[in-house]
């Protein structure tokens, strides 16, 4: 009490501390954020020039897109999809374009062409019907008015804008007679040629040196190939949740008891009770259901349908034949054969498909369940009588819209491709058959039109546990993940994983956007941990994944921006080390003929014939387009200067050319190379806005 009563004595001084102390870390928490603007991306995910992306519109977009499912990719794309839109309205602002009535009737004439609600009887679209709905609702709605349709007209207009700018954009592109005849010759005319190549192989690589600032050099040069975005490297070990041997034994073990009748205390009957085993029951079904991982399969199965463990064990034994425990996979399986019968492997037949309201076939149907039965009753007495008129019934009342057209006829199918009540219809009637049966889908009226020939078929009934590992070996994992993750601390971690018996796989450059790791998948929170300013190079974190531990370090972080040497020279160093070997090996060239060139360098002159200028193949080296290029602004007869490929250096002579067949007019070529430029404006266009637009995109701070 002496204790309270001083609490109380001092209850204001408590208040303060606890105040500063509440006050403190709020403050804490702006700092790491980046203080009062470290929220931002809370209120806005991107900025094009100044205007934002506000993240409420962004989410709400992807939420209407993803329906449910969560990926980068998705965000991602709707991040495009809406950096594009900014894109091209800023244009659009910029140019002046503007819209008015008349393009807002067109767009919605376009948009709501095909809604019955906006037809007439015909049903040609009617835009009276349009502004009478739109009347209504602006008098009878009007909270639907302005959430909804308002928001359908600006999205319209603003969309009509778009096409008008890329509109303006196409009817630029142009290609004249001349640009279709410069590309119908470099499509078809040919020539044949003679060359010596001299192949960067036969320098080796050891014997050239190139020099950190020789590659800095090339970089610098070439700074826009040789920018990067912020990236990481990363060091993981997988430890997978698998069941032990003797977890195997233990499923095994438990299985193995199913078999034979048990004994079991009974407290109702104050004595021991016999529990029928697998092997004895009557009801296999139930006792299926009761202990296995899956449901009872009633079907009846082909021999080449079973797995080769059944097939060879159960599909000639006698009725009642246990086998078992064995292992299929990653499951357990003990089986029964139940029963044996002959039936067809294949059937066809034709269907009436008959719904009813509530369904998910019924569509804009309003018949109750009843209604459906005395419909489907009827039809069937009318095709009992006249077996001709299934057809015609078909596209009258089938709501299976799949085959309704072809007068309900399904085609040939083996058992099991269809529903079971309609299977069972089929392979257990005759041939002629007509009945009626009833599935999720409706009341199926069934005409059997052909059958095969009957085969051996059997039912098996199968109880299966999945191999799983137990409380204890997860345990076990668990803390073997754990003493690892705190080992390579301060061990080396390829050492520590090879003394405990695991691969070490390393990742490189993974960018802040990234969402996949190698071998394991989706692992965004690893991507977003990496990046995190707070943890520092060499830190390693454990994270649990579906399948068990990912023990992860951060080896390395790049910023963005031009790439370092290191990074770059497995890039640049082989186009250096070639550019080297060159100028050696055009050293060597002296003679003026290929055939001094071949002999002084103990080559060969070899042969090419029909090369094209456009594909820039060249048999017996490649693709060699310089060269081809070359080739094709000689004379016939002309040997060309020494010529830096992309497998060695050559020296080449024309033997002879094949011009391109002459066109009356190259119009239609040109056409064409407009259509293909055409087709790409919007992503070649949204590619160049992008490189000119400052642009703050603040993904990562969100997902």
């Amino acid at each position: 009490m002496a204790v309270l009563n001083k609490i109380r004595q001092r209850s204001f001084f408590l208040i303060i501390i606890i105040a500063l102390a509440l006050f403190a870390f709020v403050l804490a928490d702006l700092f790491r954020g980046g203080g009062f603007s470290g929220n931002k991306a809370l209120k806005t995910i991107g900025e094009v020039n100044g205007n934002e992306i506000k993240t409420s519109d962004f989410q709400n977009r992807l939420e209407r897109v993803s329906r449910g499912r969560s990926s980068m990719s998705l965000v991602n794309n709707v991040w495009n999809q809406m950096l594009n839109e900014e894109l091209v309205s800023q244009q659009v602002q910029k140019i002046g374009i503007t819209t008015d009535s008349a393009h807002l009737r067109g767009a919605i004439e376009n948009s709501f062409a095909s809604d019955p609600t906006f037809q007439d009887e015909d049903g040609t679209f009617d835009y009276a019907k349009v502004q009478a709905y739109v009347a209504d609702l602006k008098e009878n709605n009007p909270d639907r008015y302005y959430s909804f349709w308002t928001n359908v007209e600006k999205d319209l207009l603003k969309n009509e804008a778009s096409n008008i700018y890329f509109d303006m954009v196409k009817a630029g592109i142009h290609f004249s007679n001349k640009d279709g005849e410069i590309e119908h010759k470099a499509s078809n005319e040919t020539l044949n040629m003679k060359y010596v190549q001299l192949p960067y192989s036969s320098i080796a690589d050891s014997t050239i040196t190139v020099s950190k600032s020789e590659i800095l050099d090339y970089i610098k040069a070439r700074k826009k190939q040789f920018t990067q975005e912020a990236n990481v490297d990363l060091l993981y070990v997988k430890i997978n949740e698998k069941a032990s041997l003797e977890d195997e034994n233990a499923i095994k073990a438990d299985l193995q008891a199913l078999i034979d009748n048990s004994v079991e205390y009974n407290s109702q009957i104050g004595a021991n009770d016999t529990i029928a085993g697998f092997a004895s029951t009557q009801n296999v079904e139930d006792f299926v259901n009761a202990n296995s991982s899956n449901k009872y399969n009633a079907r009846f199965q082909f021999k080449d349908k079973l797995s080769k463990e059944l097939a060879d064990n159960l599909f000639d034994a006698e009725i009642g034949k246990v086998y078992g425990p064995y292992k299929e996979g990653s499951v357990m399986k003990l089986a029964k054969l139940v029963a044996e019968t002959k039936m067809p492997d294949s059937a066809k037949a034709s269907h009436i498909l008959v719904s009813w309201e509530g369904l998910r076939t019924a569509q804009e149907v309003t018949r109750t369940k009843e209604e459906a039965k005395k419909l489907a009753d009827s039809i069937k007495t009318i095709i009992t009588k006249s077996p001709k008129k299934f057809a015609e019934l078909a596209k009258t009342f089938s709501a299976d819209n799949s085959n309704s057209g072809k007068g309900g006829d399904l085609g040939y199918f083996t058992p099991g491709a269809m529903v079971p009540a309609f299977n069972n219809f089929v392979f257990e009637n005759a041939k002629g058959d007509i009945g009626i049966v009833e599935t999720q889908f409706g009341y199926h009226v069934i005409s059997i039109e052909d059958l095969s020939d009957k085969k051996k078929a059997v039912k098996i009934a199968e109880i299966t546990r999945a191999i799983e590992p137990s409380e204890k070996t997860i345990g076990e994992i668990y803390a073997k993940a754990s003493d690892f993750a705190q080992n390579v601390k301060s061990k080396d971690f390829k050492e520590v994983a090879k003394e405990e018996g695991y691969s070490a796989s390393p990742v490189s450059e993974v960018k802040i956007l990234d969402e996949y790791i190698p071998a394991v998948g989706q692992q965004r929170s690893v991507v977003r941990w990496a990046f995190n300013k707070e943890n520092e190079i060499g830190k390693v974190k454990r994270f649990d994944i579906p399948s068990g531990y990912l023990i992860v370090k951060l080896v390395k972080r790049r910023e963005a921006g031009l790439k370092s040497v290191e990074s770059a020279s497995a890039e640049v160093l082989p186009i250096l080390r070639k550019e080297k070997k060159a100028k050696l090996l055009k050293a060597k060239i002296k003679a003026p003929d290929l055939k001094s060139i071949a002999v002084s360098n103990g080559t060969t002159v070899r042969t090419a014939s029909a090369i094209s200028f456009k594909t820039g193949s060249i048999s017996g080296a490649g693709v060699e387009k310089k060269v081809v290029g070359t080739a094709f602004g000689l004379k016939e007869g002309e040997v060309s200067t020494p010529i830096t490929g992309e497998k060695g250096v050559y020296v080449v002579e024309v033997t002879s050319k094949t011009p391109a067949q002459e066109l009356a007019s190259y119009k239609g070529v040109a056409n064409r190379n407009a259509t293909t430029d055409i087709n790409s404006v919007q992503t070649s266009l949204a590619k160049a806005l992008k490189e000119k637009v400052e642009i703050i995109d603040r993904r990562a701070d969100l997902y």
